[in-house]
């Protein structure tokens, strides 16, 4: 399977601009038919707590631009957005679409970023979620949640071939990001796609290095710094090869849980 990370300096909270940008970017990139094509955690506004501002409800909606972009291109296509809940509080996540235009899944960020304000605007997400896209089990998570081990572990359980990561994740921290993304791929062995952000916002500076990665921890493709899509070929078959010699899935205890 085909899979493309869209690393976007986000115009902030302006979703007009960042539909447009995205548009010429996956011009630029010509990928085949039914490839997996992610975008960044609120890859519309930027990592903004002015929920009501953003969210869904407030034109030009997000939700409809992928809809119709995945049917339009024939992609499989991963982006982060904003929702409101009936208690005020928004939603941070992360939504997929067929290339029908179908929405196939969707996920809410499952820990919000305190230090930043985001758990005083955002209500946590309660539930792992998984898809499929084309012959792959995929595991959609967001930013914070990479520093949080226990609820990837969990998603094991359920062997996804395909742990994604969407983030607004600053330079100061990049580090963190490589390792991590490095780690998961590694103790749960499965391909693992980080697309994060690049440029600034109001309060962070962002550089990107949104990376692919292997089960191994290997990189397939790494975009460094700056605007653009990378992209690599993940082999389903290896990677099940590798579990059948390598079965470390299979010992996880469930009674330290």
């Amino acid at each position: 399977m085909r899979v493309a990370a869209c690393q976007l300096d986000i115009v902030w909270e302006n979703k007009a601009a960042n539909h447009a940008k995205v548009r010429a970017l996956l011009d630029a990139a010509k990928l085949a038919p039914r490839s997996l094509f992610i975008l960044p955690e609120m890859f519309a506004t930027g990592f903004s707590m002015n929920v009501a501002g953003i969210a869904e409800n407030t034109a030009p909606d997000s939700t409809p631009f992928l809809a119709s972009l995945a049917k339009e291109r024939g992609l499989f296509i991963m982006a982060g957005i904003v929702t409101k809940g009936a208690e005020g509080k928004g939603r941070n996540q992360s939504v997929v679409f067929s290339p029908e235009g179908k929405e196939i899944a969707r996920y809410s960020k499952m820990q919000p970023f305190a230090l930043a304000g985001e758990l005083d605007h955002y209500a946590p997400g309660d539930e792992i979620v998984t898809f499929q896209c084309q012959d792959f089990l995929v595991a959609p998570f967001v930013c914070y949640d990479l520093r949080f081990p226990e609820i990837f572990r969990e998603a094991a359980r359920r062997a996804p071939h395909l742990i994604t990561v969407i983030a607004n994740w600053p330079v100061k921290r990049i580090h963190h990001w490589v390792a991590l993304l490095k780690a998961r791929a590694i103790e749960n062995q499965a391909y693992v796609v980080g697309v994060n952000r690049c440029g600034n916002d109001p309060k962070y500076q962002h550089n990107g290095r949104s990376l692919i990665l292997d089960y191994h921890g290997e990189v397939l493709a790494d975009a460094g710094d700056g605007e653009k899509i990378i992209s690599a070929d993940l082999d389903l078959a290896e990677l099940q090869k590798y579990r059948e010699e390598f079965p470390a899935l299979k010992d996880m205890r469930n009674d330290c849980v």
